[in-house]
């Protein structure tokens, strides 16, 4: 059967005008309809935030849980019912604060899930206090002179939780959006999304380098598996690698020729230059990593838990809970 982008819609969004969670929700609503899941045999679950409204917008199963808890809830809906698409969507406050122990410990687990992190850097909900991915000085209602802490950088959070896939792009940037969110369900297991957004009200102009399409020209990379790592407005730039790091060059000087830039590799085990590539872009003169990252296949919990169960239930002589209760003496009252 085939489904349209209104089938996964409901309701009214009531979100500030020309926040970043309606360009994204266009983009899911898309994504699914062209996924093609059932919208019955799927569930959006959320924490707590402005982003955490989403499954009210969505014509799926969907919950809208506690503060910090939607990995956790999403985990137990995947593991009971394996057949679920389950996508879990959060902030980077509700997902990598309070609910930053469930992140790690999903990816690590590698959870059939497909998690987004809507990534404004900024508490919205609350009226504009800073978050796990706040830099370094921002001055906010919970910082008047600015933070004394370093940000979380979610793709080093989610790579040193052992995560096997990882991938970004930009709320604005509908086109790419709609196939990030095709290959994080396509791969099997734990996919880390991370969406970048502004907060027009507290936060606003947070990725402006990258939230135009003449800013992502100058100052973003797509990044695509079996592609040279080629950018600029008119593709001139390329990575190669310098030692344990990358470079940019100029393709057509000092002797650089397209076939010396480095080719994207989403699938390699070791994840040592997909990190880097996630990393650029922060101010060092590199751009900003766009696209499917990390894309590593490894056995999944869901699965693992099924498959041992079919395991144990195949030598016990017991294979549901009436059958262990006759196990024992049993004795009928009168």
């Amino acid at each position: 059967m085939s489904y349209s982008a209104q089938d996964y819609k409901k309701g009214q969004p009531r979100w500030c005008p020309g926040c970043g969670d309606h360009f994204f929700l266009a983009s899911l609503h898309k994504a699914m309809a062209e996924i093609g899941v059932d919208p019955w045999n799927t569930a959006v679950i959320s924490g707590i935030g402005c982003s955490s409204r989403l499954p009210h917008y969505m014509a799926t199963y969907g919950m809208n849980t506690i503060h910090g808890r939607a990995a956790a809830i999403a985990t137990g809906a995947k593991v009971a019912n394996p057949n679920l698409t389950v996508w879990q969507v959060s902030g980077d406050g509700d997902g990598l604060a309070i609910g930053g122990n469930h992140f790690i410990h999903a990816n690590r687990r590698n959870i059939n899930l497909n998690m987004i992190l809507l990534n404004n850097r900024i508490y919205g909900l609350t009226k504009g206090q800073y978050s796990p991915t706040s830099p370094r000085g921002f001055v906010s209602k919970s910082s008047p002179y600015g933070t004394v802490e370093d940000p979380f950088r979610p793709a080093e959070l989610c790579f040193g939780a052992r995560g096997h896939f990882f991938a970004r792009a930009v709320a604005t940037d509908a086109p790419a959006t709609v196939e990030v969110l095709k290959a994080a369900y396509q791969h099997k297991g734990a996919s880390v999304c991370e969406i970048l957004q502004n907060c027009v009200i507290f936060n606003n102009g947070t990725h402006d380098s990258v939230y135009t399409k003449e800013g992502r020209a100058k100052n973003a990379i797509y990044v695509e598996h079996g592609k040279p790592l080629i950018f600029g407005e008119n593709n001139e730039f390329g990575l190669i690698q310098e030692g344990f790091g990358l470079k940019v060059v100029e393709i057509g000087k000092d002797g650089i020729s397209e076939k010396d830039i480095l080719v994207h590799d989403a699938h390699c085990e070791d994840n040592t230059l997909q990190l880097k590539l996630a990393l650029m872009g922060n101010g060092d003169g590199f751009p900003i990593a766009l696209g499917v990252i990390r894309d590593v296949e490894a056995p999944t919990y869901d699965d693992s838990v099924t498959a041992q169960i079919e395991e144990v239930k195949a030598v016990k002589k017991y294979h549901n809970f009436s059958e262990l209760l006759e196990t024992n003496d049993i004795w009928e009252v009168k």
